[in-house]
């Protein structure tokens, strides 16, 4: 495996592939696995009523760029990752995160499901 391309998802054995991916992205750049699990700190502006809304981006700091870009970045890794059809499954979210626990929920089930699979076996046991 190349240290510059991913590791391919095709639909199969997703657990594999998670795990693979989740070292290739760390190894790429820590922050990056950061920004796919905990989300970005995308740029805001808050008025004087308090309200939040995303900045424009003419108004971007270096800083702003930065933080923009590495969502860039770790969204760009994913979709390199992924064949036409998962593509197509999570390429409108806006951000890595979106896209990581979209593929999550699809091909691990949310924790309710995990659990009551879990109780399930259990009772059979």
């Amino acid at each position: 495996m190349s240290i510059s391309k991913p590791p391919f998802f095709d639909r199969n054995n997703y657990s594999h592939w998670k795990a693979k991916m989740t070292i290739f992205i760390q190894a790429l750049d820590f922050n990056l696995w950061d920004i796919i699990i905990d989300g970005p700190e995308l740029p805001q502006t808050i008025s004087k009523e308090g309200v939040k809304s995303p900045k424009p981006g003419s108004l971007y700091t270096d800083e702003d760029r930065n933080k923009v870009q590495l969502n860039a970045k770790a969204k760009h890794v994913i979709i390199c990752a992924l064949n036409s059809n998962e593509f197509n499954r999570v390429s409108s979210y806006a951000t890595a995160k979106e896209m990581w626990d979209r593929l999550q929920v699809t091909y691990e089930g949310t924790n309710q499901v995990k659990d009551a699979k879990i109780n399930m076996l259990l009772r059979e046991y």
